[in-house]
């Protein structure tokens, strides 16, 4: 009450605060340094600022920078720290054998491996040169559908990627 009176009448400074308060520091005032990224949940693409500390994540906020968002985040956003933290994250590529009925762990090596032998069968095998006489160069068996968090630069370089294998089947959530 007497700090309201010397100058704080809003309680909002010195009034407002008790002795353990004053100590308190913001998590992330200690931080290493800031990446700035975006919210993996949904389709809005709202902008995150990630604070790191000796390598590991210390908090997650809404980016104020964002265009998106303006700093704001939904529950799932606020709480996306736990999606990279939590002890129950898979970490490893797990792997189910077609007609298999348990999970097996894999390398990352032979994951890509396995991803590119499929991806070059399927070119090869719906690969078409000519359709009703009119050379056509495409592959009808790889599509690509983009979710309306990619950013116009990883649109591109996906519609290069595909475009580039033959796909002709290319398209964006954004867009639908």
């Amino acid at each position: 009450m007497l700090d309201q009176l010397r100058g704080d009448p809003k309680a909002l400074g010195r009034a407002a605060q008790s002795k353990r308060s004053k100590q308190l520091v913001a998590r992330t005032a200690e931080a290493d340094r800031v990446v700035k990224s975006i919210c993996p949940y949904c389709a809005v693409g709202c902008g995150q600022k990630i604070y790191v500390k000796d390598g590991a994540i210390t908090q997650i906020e809404g980016d104020p920078a964002s265009p998106v968002s303006r700093g704001r985040l939904c529950p799932k956003g606020s709480a996306s720290k736990q999606l990279v933290t939590s002890s129950t994250r898979v970490t490893k590529v797990r792997y189910r054998r077609p007609y298999g009925t348990e999970w097996e762990d894999l390398d990352l090596d032979t994951a890509m491996d396995m991803i590119t032998d499929r991806v070059l069968a399927t070119r090869k095998q719906y690969w078409q040169w000519e359709v009703d006489g009119r050379r056509v160069r495409r592959t009808m068996g790889i599509a690509s559908l983009g979710g309306a968090t990619l950013d116009n630069e990883e649109n591109y370089l996906m519609k290069k990627l595909y475009t580039a294998m033959g796909a002709i089947q290319i398209e964006n959530q954004a867009r639908i």
